[in-house]
């Protein structure tokens, strides 16, 4: 496999980190960076440091942490030797291509796919794992995300819906590595 980063972009609640962990049984060496961490970190770092974006409820708002999200991962991927698999959501067209055009720049053959479910399924497994898709926050930003991954500048989509685990991970692993006997990658 050639991809040594592989962003998994989706709507909360579609699998992301399920099929991260699945990937990552699968490929030696791999590990999972997950940028989304560090949001909460950022704005608690805001109430003493002068970070913009911070005053808004989406810390993808703050240019710091999608500066951070593209360091993280480059970090990731100098100390690695396997595969860097990035779990992230974006709905905003321009963070998703600051954040994926930082990673391609010193990882050119990088692959981004977009997890894709109905908003119904989706509001299922949030259900399931104990999140409520009923919160203001939670509902908007799904809604936000289930419209925008229609767009395949998100990355190369992989439907989810209906299928289990290991037939998305598959479907992954397969386009991956069709696109290396190919030379190919996702812009």
């Amino acid at each position: 496999m050639r991809a040594r980063v592989v962003l998994l972009n989706g709507s909360f609640g579609v699998g992301k980190t399920t099929v991260a962990l699945a990937l990552k049984k699968l490929l030696a060496g791999s590990v999972i960076y997950d940028p989304e961490c560090t949001g909460p970190w950022l704005r608690r770092a805001a109430r003493w440091l002068p970070l913009r974006g911070s005053a808004t409820d989406d810390f993808q708002d703050m240019p710091s942490w999608r500066r951070s999200a593209i360091l993280g991962t480059r970090l990731a991927h100098v100390v690695r030797a396997g595969p860097v698999l990035v779990p992230m959501t974006f709905h905003n067209i321009h963070y998703y291509r600051e954040v994926w055009g930082g990673i391609r720049s010193f990882e050119p053959t990088a692959r981004a796919f977009c997890l894709i479910a109905s908003l119904e399924r989706i509001r299922e497994r949030l259900r399931k794992r104990g999140t409520d898709p009923d919160g203001d926050w939670i509902r908007r930003r799904v809604q936000e995300c289930v419209a925008a991954h229609v767009d395949d500048r998100f990355g190369e989509r992989v439907a989810t819906e209906g299928r289990d685990v290991d037939a998305v991970v598959r479907e992954i692993l397969a386009r991956i590595e069709g696109a290396d006997l190919l030379g190919l990658t996702h812009d």
